[in-house]
């Protein structure tokens, strides 16, 4: 049987830290979207609070969601050991690299600052839990590091901040 309550609990917290892969889902709008996201790129700062870390790549609808004002909705599912589904919705506030507490996340999350694209504080205002039993087992093998080397030599080569310039404010998810 689920439930709902405002803020994470210490078995919310560790099942979170857990966790290989999550959902984050957003809309400032009519549309949802929603992305898969992997690599060490969540930390728990409270039972209220916690911080994404997002790398350039591809859109960035999460941004645009951000600046809009708009819902998330984060979902952690088991897919190993015993069956669990946790549900946060939350606010955004988003955390670029001219926010004092860029730096401080970049060493929370022991990333180079020059391969983050920004980083997001999500506010809970409301946790779900529940059983999860329809979620496969499946084993974890590795993280794909294929963004990462391609930031990594974006930045070496003197591209990445024109790039993640260019897609900061998405111009083309403005017409959606």
């Amino acid at each position: 049987m689920g439930s709902q309550y405002k803020n994470l609990k210490d078995s919310d917290i560790e099942f979170i830290k857990a966790q290989k892969l999550f959902y984050l889902a957003s809309s400032s709008g009519k549309e949802v979207n929603l992305s898969p996201k992997g690599y060490d790129s969540i930390r728990v700062l409270d039972n209220s609070t916690l911080v994404f870390m997002s790398y350039p790549g591809s859109g960035n609808r999460t941004y645009t969601d951000a600046k809009n004002d708009g819902e998330f909705t984060l979902v952690f599912n088991a897919f190993e050991g015993k069956a669990n589904i946790t549900r946060i919705f939350c606010k955004a506030t988003l955390i670029d690299a001219k926010n004092e507490k860029f730096v401080k996340y970049s060493e929370l999350f022991g990333e180079q600052e020059s391969i983050v694209r920004n980083f997001f504080e999500f506010h809970i205002y409301a946790v779900e839990s529940s059983c999860g039993e329809s979620v496969p087992k499946m084993d974890y093998i590795e993280d794909r590091m294929s963004l990462k080397k391609w930031a990594v030599k974006m930045d070496k080569n003197q591209k990445l901040e024109e790039f993640k310039e260019k897609y900061f404010t998405p111009p083309n998810l403005k017409n959606l």
